[in-house]
């Protein structure tokens, strides 16, 4: 397992490298950035080994999170791919954070659940500010105009922050105003008398992958959802 490993944190470094020297260019603390590492196409034995040397880690879909998340309990397991509202208690029971609450019925499904259940884990409201049809996640006139209902739902429940997803593209500044969108919505919505008055801060922000995540981290990612970087070098094993 050795060479896994070595890979595996030849690669983390080399993240982590990159995130401070962005950090340092726009002003920032890198311990302000938070790595969660996107295990979706990672073999059994590279998330096995990333887990000795990398406390955070995101899944796709919320069976397998859970299967996973059984695997490695001592892992912070972050749900980042879409949420069915039949999945809600499994995510619940197993997520330490969900990026992906999409729509007021989402919300609701997930106070309704937290309440049964006991389960609160960190939450991320997920906005498309990219436009893209494919892409899920409430637009951003659409939450503003829901922020007093969003307020009203999620008593008690920790909104930590927003989510967003850049459109595909080879040119990292590509995404800049996407990321730079969600920052300022955050602010905004952060400085509203009744986000105030409820005590909601919004510290988190998640946005930025592999390929654009540099550009994210300059306009205020605290959380990056990093796959292929980290497992760059690996060989499949052949099925």
């Amino acid at each position: 397992m050795e060479p896994i490993r070595s890979t595996l944190q030849k690669n983390l470094d080399s993240v982590h490298q990159q995130i401070s020297a962005a950090c340092q260019r726009s002003g920032r603390q890198a311990g302000e950035v938070q790595v969660v590492a996107v295990t979706k196409y990672a073999e059994p034995a590279w998330f096995l080994e990333l887990a000795k040397l990398h406390p955070t880690f995101g899944e796709n879909r919320p069976q397998q999170l859970a299967d996973r998340q059984q695997q490695l309990p001592h892992i912070r397991w972050h749900l980042i791919g879409q949420l069915q509202r039949n999945k809600v208690n499994l995510a619940l029971r197993h997520a330490s954070m969900i990026h992906s609450i999409d729509s007021i019925r989402l919300l609701e499904a997930i106070r309704a659940a937290s309440d049964a259940i006991g389960f609160k884990p960190s939450i991320l409201l997920q906005v498309n500010l990219s436009g893209e049809a494919t892409k899920s996640g409430f637009s951003p006139i659409e939450l503003i105009q829901s922020w007093p209902d969003i307020l009203r739902i999620s008593s008690g429940l920790p909104i930590e922050g927003l989510m967003t997803m850049a459109a595909e593209s080879d040119d990292p500044e590509s995404a800049r105003p996407v990321f730079r969108g969600l920052r300022e919505l955050r602010d905004t919505l952060s400085q509203r008398p009744d986000s105030i008055e409820s005590g909601l801060k919004l510290p988190q922000l998640s946005m930025g992958m592999s390929g654009d995540f540099l550009t994210a981290v300059e306009e205020g990612a605290t959380l990056v959802r990093i796959g292929s970087r980290l497992f760059s070098g690996l060989e499949t094993s052949p099925s």
